[in-house]
């Protein structure tokens, strides 16, 4: 991954950091309209969500961090795409979740949210997902 790419993507994340509950609230809000049926995955109650919201961002700026030093990100992005299986969770999810985090960060940066802002976040997402994907559905 390029380091502009990366750039991108880390400065972009610390305006959201302030934000961070009202971005979790949008983000799974957005994935559960694109994809109801999801919703069933994921606990009933608001303060259930509210803790998966905080482990959605907490685990999001880990691995935004992570993006300088990639190799070290590997082992932890294998481990919770693996970890993912066990919630259920389709290959076809991923893009409603890349389509979904792309909304978020959209509404929650507004006008800073710019085309090439927005091309780092899918170039970071595939390719964090990628190695999601490849370890729980055994891809090389």
């Amino acid at each position: 991954m390029e380091d502009k790419t990366i750039t991108l993507v880390q400065d972009s994340f610390k305006k959201v950091r302030p934000i961070a509950d009202t971005a979790a609230e949008l983000f799974y809000a957005k994935l559960f309209q694109l994809d109801p049926p999801l919703k069933q995955l994921f606990p009933v109650n608001q303060e259930s969500m509210k803790v998966q919201g905080n482990k959605l961002m907490s685990m999001l700026g880990v691995a935004v961090s992570g993006l300088n030093n990639f190799e070290t990100l590997v082992p932890v992005l294998e481990d919770l795409g693996k970890r993912h299986l066990e919630y259920k969770v389709e290959e076809f999810n991923y893009y409603t979740v890349g389509e979904a985090l792309i909304a978020t960060l959209e509404a929650g940066l507004g006008d800073e949210f710019t085309y090439e802002v927005k091309n780092a976040w899918v170039d970071a997402y595939t390719t964090m997902t990628n190695v999601m994907m490849n370890a729980a559905y055994q891809k090389n």
